[in-house]
């Protein structure tokens, strides 16, 4: 492996890196898009194919990635795509019969079977009539053999909201829009990379070019908390020194938007009395999509991004922001009507890293650049529980008297029965933190990297703002921060 493959987790995102990184070096040096059509034989310059059966099929893949990476499909609202021709090498999915069957007497698998879909050979081995099955798992549960199998596909054990599916026609993977929540994990545990998350590299390539000695148009980077676990080849006052290399103005925390939604969102659950978290847009997506009837309840605040890119704007009326993180769904609240006017654009670390390679940018032999001005609080945001921690400081900081009984859903399946247990009145809990994710922002789709560690390296980082700031209303007043409501 090289040196740049270490710096992901696996081979696929080393992929998409390559495809978004040449669309990146095409985007700095043409002001037209003219090119890009050249860039499926930059990455397989010979005739021998380095992944897929045959050349011309990895070239035909790697030219949809290519169509991704500049923006996909603008019919399709979701930022997550499925290259059809990239999936199928999967079986067909569903319950299937293994060799263990014993082709016993008993045959207890058709019994259970209400459609009638078991069958038997010669043998007595017993079959799957696909046609009939539904899927239920009854045949499953009885086989005395554990004979009977679900052979899901990676993509659908991935997605926790049910919003994949099989395409009955194409064997392809299929996504219910209606279903779909953003968050990623899909992309990030495709084996074959045949599910991607668009890219707006080009839109911040062109920014930045535009911003070259204008002095009235600034594109400040807003990075989220989690680059503290990101990048781990380098130091992170490098990461922040390769951004203003890029041509950035200005690089600020999005853990500053942390301590003003904390602080504000601890005050609205002491006046409301039950409140649900504002910042995973993925979460708030869910509960739009499947528990409308709870959408009261989502606090009133931005997200820590857009609160960023509101104080950013209101400060210089010349700003354009672009926010950088572990996140897919960001991509997607980037485009609502209540966060746009603030956020600009969206790329992931993945993304990020491409673009230092885009322009040879080599952060480990840069000079550090510092961050400054987030508390431990908006620190560790990047984290499940930070935000329930940030709450309970906010809350002391008011000095209000309020029993504080939070509930963190690491994950959205935890989110999923908490907002079950809301929605018949048995919660327990009167503040929800709800991440999408497994481990919070961490654990999102375009880290570059997924580990344990992750966590201990958030807390590090935000152990270092402890020296400088001790409470989030110190962090809020330190920079005169306006209102985190959304605006009407």
């Amino acid at each position: 492996m090289t040196n740049k493959i270490r710096k992901f987790d696996t081979k696929v995102q080393y992929l998409n890196y390559k495809v978004i990184r040449e669309v990146a070096r095409k985007a700095w040096n043409r002001s037209l898009m003219e090119g890009m059509i050249d860039i499926p034989k930059i990455i397989v310059p010979g005739n021998e194919p380095t992944m897929r059966c045959c050349v011309y099929k990895e070239r035909a893949i790697l030219a949809e990635r290519v169509k991704i990476a500049v923006g996909g499909d603008s019919s399709n609202p979701n930022i997550i795509e499925v290259i059809d021709i990239a999936c199928d090498e999967c079986p067909k999915g569903g319950y299937d019969v293994s060799e263990n069957c014993r082709g016993c007497l008993a045959h207890r698998c058709e019994d259970v079977c209400k459609r009638g879909a078991i069958y038997f050979d010669s043998q007595q081995k017993a079959h799957i009539d696909k046609s009939k099955c539904v899927d239920c798992g009854m045949c499953a549960k009885v086989c005395p053999y554990s004979a009977i199998i679900n052979r899901r596909r990676p993509c659908e054990n991935a997605c926790k909201v049910k919003a994949i599916s099989m395409n009955p026609e194409t064997y392809a993977a299929k996504i219910d829009n209606d279903k779909c929540i953003e968050c990623g994990a899909c992309v990030y545990q495709c084996p074959f990379g045949a599910v991607m998350d668009k890219s707006f590299v080009v839109n911040v390539v062109d920014m930045l070019k535009k911003s070259n000695n204008n002095e009235n148009y600034h594109v400040y980077a807003v990075v989220a908390p989690a680059v503290a676990s990101q990048f781990k080849f380098a130091k992170r006052g490098q990461v922040v020194a390769g951004i203003k290399a890029l041509g950035f103005y200005k690089v600020e925390e999005a853990a500053l938007g942390a301590d003003m939604v904390a602080f504000e969102e601890s005050k609205e659950l002491t006046e409301k009395g039950f409140l649900m978290s504002s910042c995973c847009p993925a979460f708030v997506s869910y509960i739009d999509k499947t528990f409308p009837q709870l959408k009261e309840f989502v606090s009133h605040n931005l997200s820590p991004a857009a609160v960023m890119g509101k104080y950013i704007k209101e400060k210089d009326k010349g700003a354009k922001v672009v926010f950088i993180g572990p996140c897919t769904a960001k991509k997607s609240e980037a485009r609502k009507p209540e966060v746009r006017q603030y956020i600009d654009s969206v790329i992931t670390f993945e993304e990020l890293q491409a673009l230092f390679d885009s322009r040879d940018i080599e952060i480990t032999e840069l000079e550090e650049e510092s961050f400054s001005g987030a508390s431990y609080f908006g620190r560790i945001f990047a984290r499940s529980g930070g935000l329930t921690e940030a709450v309970a400081q906010g809350i002391a900081e008011h000095k209000i008297s309020f029993e504080y009984k939070p509930l963190t859903c690491n994950g959205i399946e935890e989110c999923r029965t908490a907002l079950l247990k809301k929605n018949k009145n048995v919660l327990a809990a009167n503040f929800i933190e709800g991440m999408a994710c497994v481990d919070g922002c961490i654990g999102g789709a375009g880290c570059l990297t997924h580990g344990e560690k992750n966590r201990t390296a958030v807390d590090a980082y935000g152990k270092e703002a402890e020296e400088d700031i001790g409470s989030i209303s110190d962090s809020v007043a330190r920079h005169d921060c306006p209102s985190t409501a959304k605006s009407e």
